[in-house]
């Protein structure tokens, strides 16, 4: 026990000028911020209104995000605009919509080109494909939908002047 005791009481002789370190600290810390508290009155003037002025600022600039994050919310990403395309497809026709090869806004909300699994064979290259053209008003609910093509998974288009 004694060797225990011994190395117990060297740990606290080592100890005591870091402690006696970190009250002085925190004595110098707590004076200067007593010291800080205290300026605002020397001088006459209050910290209050400065950070009153800056608040309401900061009201001012919320209520215009806010603003726009509800117009935001109103209308749909890109990206749930093409989900609810592709699910409001295949809820309708039935069939797996695979891709979607063209995607733009227009004046009446947004035009689609999805491309749908109507009938699998075998091998998968022989499977027919179709492309559906989709419309959809600006919130992304279906308006309307026709095939503009029908072709076979391993044939490519023959090429057509114009892009198209």
């Amino acid at each position: 026990m004694s060797n225990t005791s011994n190395t117990s009481k060297s740990r606290n002789s080592q100890d005591s000028p870091q402690r006696e370190s970190q009250k002085e600290s925190a004595e110098e810390s707590e004076e200067s911020q007593e010291e800080s508290e205290e300026s605002p009155e020397r001088s006459g003037k209050s910290q209050e209104r400065p950070q009153e002025e800056s608040s309401r600022k900061g009201a001012s600039r919320r209520k215009g995000s806010d603003r726009t994050k509800e117009a935001a919310e109103d209308q749909p990403s890109a990206m749930e605009v093409l989900r609810q395309a592709r699910s409001q497809l295949a809820e309708l026709t039935g069939m797996v919509a695979e891709s979607v090869s063209s995607f733009e806004r227009t004046e009446d909300g947004w035009a689609l080109e999805i491309e749908v699994l109507e009938l699998v064979r075998v091998p998968d290259t022989m499977s027919l494909l179709a492309t559906y053209q989709v419309d959809l008003d600006p919130r992304g609910g279906l308006t309307g939908y026709r095939r503009v093509r029908r072709y076979e998974r391993g044939r490519a288009d023959p090429h057509r002047p114009g892009g198209r």
